[in-house]
Parts: structure tokens; C-alpha cells; sequence
């Protein structure tokens, strides 16, 4: 059966690939294929797969509203069509040709998703399109549509589409929620949940375009990796760009440090009032000084130096003065000077016989 029509949802675009270098002509493989065919299911197969002049798949219902009969009787002809083409002879001659493209499939790892095969075989549209068709005509090739986990994708070993798919889900359930992990470390976790596919798999690039199956496992523009919906890994404007940048700087940063970093890290122009009111409005950056943003997630508290030391005197209980430092600065980018400053205010906070301070 043909592939649908529905657009399907594709990953950001990639840099372009080399083309293979196929030892047939898809052109006139195809043409040769159609040939043996019935006129009206030949008619419906290049609608359907846009082998025409024009590139444009048709719908079920857009041909049968054309021919004046029903979508499923148009799945009837295009079925009757593809049985007509795997028992032709052209078919039978054409044997070489699948071998070569199942030897192309399993050459990018032998499951591989729909977007990049095709982008493998061929730069236009009514070239892929016909390898498209080939791919659905050959008795050596299975698609596995798209679902809310993976993307569409080809494969010619069920086995090995059956690990690669667990070896997935299991990887990303051991992802950390919303932290990142360097690329190394998820390659070397991927391997290990690929314990039973060969190790002639076991290549970076392929083990990098597995990845690219998922959808819930997903990489930033820094090559970082984590479950997609984070935010260390989705990119959606200048507060995602900002987390990520003073993430990588793993210190407080100058609102105008983040948009100047912005630019460099990702080429992407972010002016520094804009950044500033970003920052003001995410959850995820804590002002921990003087126009200086820190990430909530590592600790660092809001609100003014006062309040900061109140709530340590709270938690922890009396303590010296070089122990309210030390905790005050484990949470805000401050001088001990102010803190000092805040700490000697009589009508906030009480200095004991001991030495020790606790709130007024």
C-alpha cells in the first residue's frame, strides 16, 4: 500500500548528503515497471506516487473524486496495480536493482528513517518519489509509519528494527528528566542497550542516525543530548538560548554577557534590553546580583540579601557570621560587605552571646 499523503513531521533540516551512486536509472526502472500494468491502475499508482510531470502524491479521495468512485475502490486499484507490478516479468528482471537498494539500506544501518534514505538517494522530489515507490513495490523493504515515539522509517530486518526500536525506549527512559548529557556519554549508553545487534552496527554514524529515529530523544545546537522536551535541548527563542548559554558557562553572567554569548555560541542576534527582559520573565534565571542572572536549578536563591540570609538563618538554625557568608554566598553572587552590612541591622536580625545570629 502507498504511504499517505499527510505531511509528516520532520526534524530540523540537516546539511545536505552525499547522493549514492546507484548502478541503475530510476527513471526508466520505474517506467519499466509500470509498463505491464493495467491503464487504470497505472493512472491511479502515478497519481498516488507523483511519477508524472508533476512531483504532487494525490490522496485517496482527491483521485476517486476526479474518477467519481469511492476512496477504498481506489485502494483496491492502487493494490491491484502494485500485486500487477511484483508479478510482471520487468519485475522479475529488476532483482538486481532491489539488491543494490537493500544493500543501500542496510549500508545506513539497515533501519534508517524515511527523510534521510530519500534525501540519500536523491536530490528532487520526482526522484524520490520514484524511489519511494520502489522502496513500497520491493518484497525486500518494510515502512514503519510515524507515531508519537519515531518518525517514519524503512528498514530490511525485522530483528534488527525490533532492537533498535527497544534499544531506544529504553535508553530514553533512563535519560534524565531534564538535563543534558554529552554526546560521548550517550553513545557510550546506546551501545550498552544495544548489547544484542552486531557489532558491525556499532559505527558513530550509524549509531547517530539510530538516534535520529526518535522523537522523544533530542539534541541542542551545543551537542548535547536529553529527552526532547527539556529545555537544555528544545530551542525556541532568546530565554532557550540564554538557558543554554549560561548553563555552559556554569557561573552567573551579565545580562549582556548572555546576549554578546548568544550571538557567539549560536549566531543568532540577540540584543541586550530584549535579552535582559528574557531573562527578568523566565523562572529558570535567578538575579543574583547587580544585573547578574544564575540558574534557579542550581540553588541560588531570589529576592533581596536580607531575605536571602533570613531564610538560611531559618533552615539552618544561629550561626557565625562566617558561616551566614559562606551559605549566603553558596546561593547569591554577592560582596560580604553586604551581607555584613544586612546581617549588623538591628531591626532584622539579633546577634546572641555566642556569637551566633538569628532573625529579629
Amino acid at each position: 500500500m502507498a504511504p499517505k499523503t499527510k505531511t509528516p513531521t520532520k526534524k530540523p533540516a540537516a546539511k545536505s548528503k552525499a547522493v549514492a551512486s546507484m548502478r541503475f536509472d530510476s527513471a526508466v526502472l520505474v517506467k519499466e515497471l509500470l509498463a505491464p500494468v493495467p491503464e487504470r491502475a497505472r493512472d491511479v499508482l502515478v497519481r498516488r506516487f507523483g511519477l508524472g510531470a508533476s512531483a504532487t502524491r494525490e490522496t485517496l479521495e482527491s483521485i476517486g473524486s476526479r474518477a467519481g468512485i469511492t476512496r477504498e475502490r481506489v485502494r483496491q486499484i492502487e493494490n491491484a496495480g502494485l500485486d500487477a507490478v511484483r508479478h510482471s516479468e520487468a519485475f522479475a528482471k529488476a532483482a538486481p536493482a532491489f539488491e543494490e537498494l537493500r544493500k543501500h539500506v542496510l549500508a545506513q544501518g539497515g533501519i534508517v528513517a524515511e527523510e534521510h534514505l530519500l534525501s540519500t538517494l536523491a536530490t528532487d522530489e520526482r526522484a524520490k518519489n520514484r524511489f519511494r515507490f520502489l522502496l513500497v513495490v520491493g518484497s525486500a523493504f518494510f515502512r514503519e509509519r510515524e507515531t508519537d515515539d519515531f518518525y517514519a522509517r524503512w528498514h530490511v530486518d525485522p530483528t534488527i528494527a525490533d532492537q533498535v526500536h527497544e534499544a531506544l525506549s529504553r535508553l530514553y527512559d533512563n535519560l534524565p528528566d531534564e538535563d543534558v548529557i554529552p554526546e560521548s556519554q550517550l553513545l557510550d549508553r546506546f551501545i550498552e542497550e544495544l548489547r544484542e545487534v552486531n557489532d558491525s552496527y556499532r559505527d558513530e554514524t550509524v549509531l547517530k542516525r539510530w538516534l535520529g529515529l526518535s522523537k522523544r530523544i533530542g539534541k541542542n545546537p551545543l551537542a548535547e543530548w536529553g529527552r526532547a522536551h527539556s529545555p537544555a535541548i528544545r530551542t525556541k527563542g532568546v530565554r532557550d538560548y540564554a538557558y543554554l548559554t549560561v548553563k555552559r558557562a556554569g557561573r552567573p553572567m551579565h545580562f549582556s554577557e548572555v546576549a554578546k554569548s548568544i550571538g557567539e555560541l549560536f549566531a543568532k542576534k540577540a540584543h541586550v534590553a530584549t535579552t535582559h527582559n528574557e531573562l527578568i520573565k523566565d523562572k529558570r534565571f535567578v538575579l543574583v546580583g547587580r544585573g547578574l542572572y544564575a540558574l534557579a536549578e542550581w540553588g541560588y536563591a531570589p529576592g533581596v540579601v536580607r531575605d536571602v540570609i533570613r531564610d538560611v538563618l531559618e533552615k539552618e538554625g544561629p550561626l557565625t557570621k562566617e558561616d551566614i557568608l559562606e551559605k549566603v554566598r553558596a546561593v547569591r553572587f554577592v560582596k560580604d560587605n553586604t551581607v555584613l552590612v544586612n546581617l549588623n541591622d538591628p531591626r532584622y536580625f539579633k546577634r546572641r552571646k555566642d556569637g551566633t545570629y538569628v532573625p529579629a
